[in-house]
Protein backbone atom coordinates (compact mmCIF):
# COMPACT_ATOMS: atom_id res chain seq x y z
CA UNK A 1 0.00 0.00 0.00
CA UNK A 2 1.62 2.91 -0.80
CA UNK A 3 1.15 5.99 1.32
CA UNK A 4 -1.32 9.25 0.09
CA UNK A 5 0.96 11.88 -0.64
CA UNK A 6 -0.10 15.29 1.11
CA UNK A 7 -1.67 18.28 -0.03
CA UNK A 8 -0.19 21.65 1.61
CA UNK A 9 -2.21 24.81 0.79
CA UNK A 10 -0.73 28.24 1.21
CA UNK A 11 -2.90 31.36 1.16
CA UNK A 12 -0.55 34.44 1.26
CA UNK A 13 -1.42 37.50 -0.72
CA UNK A 14 2.71 37.97 -1.36
CA UNK A 15 3.56 35.79 -4.78
CA UNK A 16 7.34 35.55 -3.31
CA UNK A 17 6.24 34.34 -0.32
CA UNK A 18 4.14 31.87 -2.18
CA UNK A 19 7.26 30.82 -4.27
CA UNK A 20 9.26 30.28 -0.84
CA UNK A 21 6.70 27.82 0.53
CA UNK A 22 6.89 25.99 -2.94
CA UNK A 23 10.91 25.96 -3.28
CA UNK A 24 10.68 24.68 0.95
CA UNK A 25 8.12 21.98 0.09
CA UNK A 26 9.79 20.81 -3.25
CA UNK A 27 11.90 18.15 -1.88
CA UNK A 28 9.43 16.75 -0.02
CA UNK A 29 6.76 14.20 -1.71
CA UNK A 30 3.82 16.55 -1.72
CA UNK A 31 1.34 18.15 -4.02
CA UNK A 32 1.70 22.54 -3.38
CA UNK A 33 -1.04 24.68 -4.18
CA UNK A 34 -0.89 28.83 -3.59
CA UNK A 35 -3.47 30.69 -3.58
CA UNK A 36 -3.15 34.93 -3.40
CA UNK A 37 -6.39 35.39 -1.68
CA UNK A 38 -8.68 34.39 0.85
CA UNK A 39 -11.35 34.53 -1.77
CA UNK A 40 -9.40 32.52 -4.37
CA UNK A 41 -8.82 29.90 -1.75
CA UNK A 42 -12.06 29.35 -0.72
CA UNK A 43 -13.94 27.49 -3.51
CA UNK A 44 -11.03 24.81 -3.18
CA UNK A 45 -11.16 24.62 0.49
CA UNK A 46 -15.51 24.57 0.40
CA UNK A 47 -14.24 21.16 -2.07
CA UNK A 48 -10.98 20.10 -0.25
CA UNK A 49 -9.57 18.92 2.65
CA UNK A 50 -5.64 19.68 2.52
CA UNK A 51 -3.60 17.76 5.26
CA UNK A 52 -1.76 21.26 6.60
CA UNK A 53 -2.75 25.00 5.45
CA UNK A 54 -0.54 28.40 6.09
CA UNK A 55 -2.69 31.28 6.41
CA UNK A 56 -1.05 34.59 6.27
CA UNK A 57 -3.27 36.52 8.80
CA UNK A 58 -2.61 39.98 6.77
CA UNK A 59 -4.31 40.09 3.73
CA UNK A 60 -6.46 42.16 1.78
CA UNK A 61 -9.90 41.68 1.83
CA UNK A 62 -10.74 38.45 3.88
CA UNK A 63 -7.47 38.10 6.52
CA UNK A 64 -6.60 35.20 7.25
CA UNK A 65 -8.02 34.92 10.80
CA UNK A 66 -11.60 35.48 9.13
CA UNK A 67 -10.43 32.81 6.59
CA UNK A 68 -9.62 30.29 9.66
CA UNK A 69 -13.11 31.05 11.40
CA UNK A 70 -15.05 30.26 8.42
CA UNK A 71 -13.11 27.13 7.98
CA UNK A 72 -13.99 26.09 10.88
CA UNK A 73 -18.00 25.86 10.48
CA UNK A 74 -17.16 23.20 7.48
CA UNK A 75 -17.64 19.38 8.55
CA UNK A 76 -14.62 19.12 6.96
CA UNK A 77 -12.47 21.48 8.39
CA UNK A 78 -12.90 21.09 11.60
CA UNK A 79 -9.49 19.33 12.12
CA UNK A 80 -7.62 20.96 9.55
CA UNK A 81 -3.96 21.61 10.91
CA UNK A 82 -3.72 24.87 10.08
CA UNK A 83 -0.54 27.16 10.81
CA UNK A 84 -1.03 31.06 11.06
CA UNK A 85 1.50 33.31 9.13
CA UNK A 86 2.56 36.64 10.33
CA UNK A 87 4.66 39.75 10.18
CA UNK A 88 3.40 41.09 13.02
CA UNK A 89 4.05 38.75 16.27
CA UNK A 90 0.52 40.06 18.10
CA UNK A 91 -0.97 37.68 21.51
CA UNK A 92 -4.28 39.21 20.54
CA UNK A 93 -3.80 37.26 16.99
CA UNK A 94 -2.41 34.29 18.21
CA UNK A 95 -5.45 33.97 21.00
CA UNK A 96 -8.13 34.31 17.96
CA UNK A 97 -5.96 31.74 16.31
CA UNK A 98 -5.55 29.12 19.15
CA UNK A 99 -9.46 29.56 19.65
CA UNK A 100 -10.17 28.40 15.86
CA UNK A 101 -7.88 25.71 16.83
CA UNK A 102 -4.34 26.86 14.69
CA UNK A 103 -1.61 24.61 15.38
CA UNK A 104 0.93 26.75 14.73
CA UNK A 105 2.53 30.30 14.09
CA UNK A 106 5.12 30.98 11.49
CA UNK A 107 6.68 34.41 12.14
CA UNK A 108 7.72 36.19 8.77
CA UNK A 109 10.83 36.37 6.60
CA UNK A 110 9.74 33.26 5.89
CA UNK A 111 12.94 30.65 6.08
CA UNK A 112 13.29 27.13 3.99
CA UNK A 113 14.29 25.26 6.77
CA UNK A 114 11.45 26.50 9.43
CA UNK A 115 8.99 25.93 6.86
CA UNK A 116 10.06 22.55 6.22
CA UNK A 117 10.52 21.75 9.81
CA UNK A 118 6.81 22.39 10.29
CA UNK A 119 5.48 20.44 7.59
CA UNK A 120 7.49 17.63 8.66
CA UNK A 121 6.28 17.98 12.12
CA UNK A 122 2.63 18.25 11.21
CA UNK A 123 1.96 15.66 8.22
CA UNK A 124 3.47 12.28 7.38
CA UNK A 125 5.87 13.40 3.96
CA UNK A 126 8.46 12.01 2.64
CA UNK A 127 11.53 13.20 0.85
CA UNK A 128 11.42 12.79 -2.72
Amino acid sequence: MTDKIPTIVVVDDSATSISVYQFSIEPLAANFIGFKSSTEALPYLEEHQPDLLFLDIIMPGMDGLSLLKQLRTFDHHKETKVIMVTSKNYAQDRNVAKQFGAVDFLIKPLRFKEIRELVCKYVKVNPK
